[in-house]
């Protein structure tokens, strides 16, 4: 028997523009590759990693798209509007829109102040909000918007998450609107809910990790690239919308 190997080439994004918030690093920076590879020019924002950003948009460069680093805060109301601005203008207009920058607050829930509680959702809820409807009213018909969640929306395993799985359980309800109120112009919105992947904010040699691969179904830490996998499929596929996609290595089977 004859085995043959066939290597995908094909560019489903080509002459597409997307922009990936939080793309300096970690599942934004491996998102923001593959759909360089895809055929994508991309815009990323970033906050504090502006070294970390230009190497992204340099790898990028290397793929032969365009590439931009925009510095954006995504809980700044002007700054996740403002981001779609920039990147429209520098690239030529927005197809896709990865919302992926957030904060993690973990901890008991009488410990968290206000202050808190003000910063994760305004990160985590108001940002998506805000810098998705900046997308839509320049995406063209065929636009999609996808956005990072959690697997803690869909099973919490143990104290400490209250805050974080609130804020990101909100982006559900936003998706499932978005697609709604999207569809007859051709524009998707889905959700992507991770479960526990090796990235700088959480590494999988690190303290907690025993406990979390545990957790899940494969007894391990996913990378950044399969979840990034994920998005890409979802950035040209036409026939998917409202949809919440599991890539947590069965964290909540």
């Amino acid at each position: 028997m004859t085995h043959r190997t066939t290597q995908h080439t094909e560019k489903n994004l080509l002459g597409r523009v997307a922009l990936v918030t939080g793309g300096s690093r970690g599942i934004g920076a491996a998102t923001a590759l593959r759909l360089a590879r895809e055929g994508a020019d991309v815009a990323v924002t970033y906050v504090n990693g502006k070294e970390a950003a230009g190497d992204v948009v340099r790898a990028v460069e290397a793929l032969g798209r365009r590439a931009v680093a925009v510095r954006a805060d995504a809980g700044d109301p002007e700054d996740a509007a403002g981001a779609v601005t920039v990147a429209a203008r520098e690239l030529g207009g927005l197809d896709v829109l990865v919302n992926n920058a957030g904060v993690g607050l973990l901890g008991p829930v009488e410990t968290l102040t206000p202050a808190d509680v003000d910063r994760v959702l305004a990160v985590n809820v108001r940002g998506v909000f805000l810098t998705s409807r900046a997308a839509v009213a320049v995406m063209p018909r065929g636009g999609r918007i996808i956005t990072v969640g959690t697997c803690m929306t869909q099973r919490v395993p143990g104290p400490g998450g209250t805050l974080y799985a609130m804020s990101k359980s909100a982006l559900v309800g936003l998706t499932k609107a978005l697609a709604r109120e999207l569809g007859e112009r051709g524009i998707t919105a889905n959700i992507v809910h991770p479960g526990p992947v090796d990235t700088d904010m959480n590494p999988a040699d690190g303290p907690y990790a025993p406990g979390q691969a545990a957790m899940t179904a494969l007894g391990r830490f996913g990378t950044a690239q399969e979840v990034a996998e994920t998005i890409a499929h979802l950035a040209g596929a036409s026939y998917v919308t409202g949809a919440e996609f599991s890539v947590d290595g069965g964290h909540a089977a």
